[in-house]
């Protein structure tokens, strides 16, 4: 099969660096890529918004799969322009795609499907955001309704601050405040057939401790230890399918990845939001540990034929992925600073801990930093414990001057469960004493 995946970060890095190992993949592309995708897949350049140029590059190649990666494409209907050339096409249609696109939108669909979610308003005038900041009250939940590379959101108790930002945007979702831990869960579909993946956990804020601004991502990990074991059947029951099937309802079938983003709350589960793509960083870690060759996947479900598939195979592995960020970021970042120590990784470290290049390109023979989240270091191990010490052990071999990355990636979770495991081998003992 003849794959040619579109987009240029980590997460495209990552859907490449697994369609490589795919026995049934013959030739891999990317357009445009990064400098690590160019390792593994033939780059071409590509305006990735222009749903025509993808077209005609794929037909170019003889694609037999389309894989859209970032949300701007899909919601500019680049899906929709690869299909009209009669090629398969992994990622849903404009229309569907408004699910990101447009968090008014996706309440809509939530309200149409019963599925759990904040309460929320959709403002467009200052005297609308007054109320509904008054509503609620502190916490402020302020989203952007358009797309803003997960930036658009502010969460504060700053009221002042949270009718800034709300100001500043031409429509707004102001919900209440969700509490409870947050999880991110993937759906793959075909439009009526829903599978799901295993569920992972991301850090949005860019300091230790959940400290500092919102970025796109500073880190995730899977699986989560402290889960209740039946929260994919439940979100599957009350979330995944009932979007889905009303989607189809509306007569606007979505087919591609479905990604919950979750609270667990008190009062149960609630959707925070929706995303239309593979999330990043979370998609790092969620691949490390998928079993099932990924390309027959993606094409069942580009051409509605999940349902012949046979269940998906997961390592019991943890993975864990730690992002390096440049100077700066989330503000205006520094980029052009060379990075160092990709190929002592690579030696050293596989194949349990492996770079995932994002903000990338080549300058010369050097490769330089090109944006502001600039490589994903991802590792495996048999635990939590030992996925993030592998991946911190390949962090702290790069180099890249200014750089910044959170040295708490995954480490409550890694703790919580040694406790858990300690207190249950302790509780064995006695028992058996």
């Amino acid at each position: 099969m003849k794959v040619l995946v579109i987009g240029s970060g980590a997460r495209e890095h990552a859907l490449c660096r697994s369609l490589s190992l795919d026995p049934d993949v013959t030739a891999l592309h990317c357009a445009p890529g990064n400098a690590g995708i160019a390792e593994t897949a033939e780059l071409h350049p590509v305006d990735a918004l222009d749903g025509a140029a993808v077209a005609a590059l794929a037909t170019e190649l003889g694609a037999e799969l389309v894989i859209v990666g970032p949300e701007a494409p899909l919601v500019a209907g680049v899906a929709d322009a690869v299909r009209a050339a009669g090629i398969p096409c992994f990622g849903p249609s404009e229309e569907a795609a408004q699910l990101e696109g447009s968090k008014a939108f996706a309440k809509d669909v939530m309200a149409g499907a019963g599925v759990p979610t904040a309460r929320s308003y959709v403002c467009t005038t200052p005297e609308e955001v007054d109320e509904a900041l008054d509503a609620f009250g502190a916490p402020y939940v302020v989203k952007d309704d358009g797309l803003a590379a997960g930036k658009g959101v502010v969460v504060t108790d700053d009221l002042e601050k949270a009718r800034a930002h709300a100001i500043a945007c031409d429509r707004v979702v102001i919900e209440e405040f969700l509490d409870g831990p947050e999880v991110s869960l993937f759906a793959i579909t075909d439009g009526q057939t829903v599978v799901p993946l295993q569920p992972a956990q991301d850090f949005k804020r860019a300091l230790d401790g959940d400290e500092g601004p919102n970025t796109g991502g500073m880190g995730a990990y899977s699986p989560l230890p402290w889960a209740d074991p039946k929260l994919v059947e439940e979100v599957m029951e009350t979330v995944l399918q009932p979007t889905v099937d009303e989607l189809r309802r509306r007569g606007t079938p979505f087919s591609g990845l479905l990604y919950a983003g979750l609270a667990i709350t008190s009062r149960g589960v609630r959707v925070i939001e929706f995303n239309a793509r593979f999330g990043d960083p979370e998609t790092q870690v969620v691949l490390a540990r998928l079993k099932t060759p990924l390309a027959g996947v993606l094409r069942a479900a580009a051409e509605g034929t999940l349902a012949d598939l046979a269940p998906l195979r997961w390592s019991d592995d943890a993975a864990v992925t730690v992002v390096v960020a440049s100077h700066n970021y989330p503000d205006t970042p520094r980029t052009g600073d060379p990075i160092t120590g990709l190929d002592e990784v690579a030696a050293l470290d596989a194949p349990y801990a492996y770079v995932l290049h994002a903000g990338t390109k080549h300058d010369g023979d050097a490769v330089v930093s090109a944006g502001g989240r600039v490589l994903s270091v991802t590792a495996t191990g048999t635990d939590l414990t030992e996925a993030r010490a592998r991946a911190y052990a390949a962090v702290a071999r790069i180099g890249l001057d200014g750089s910044q990355h959170r040295t708490d990636i995954a480490a409550k979770a890694a703790a919580d469960a040694t406790s858990d495991a300690t207190a249950k081998a302790t509780t064995d003992v006695t028992t058996e004493a």
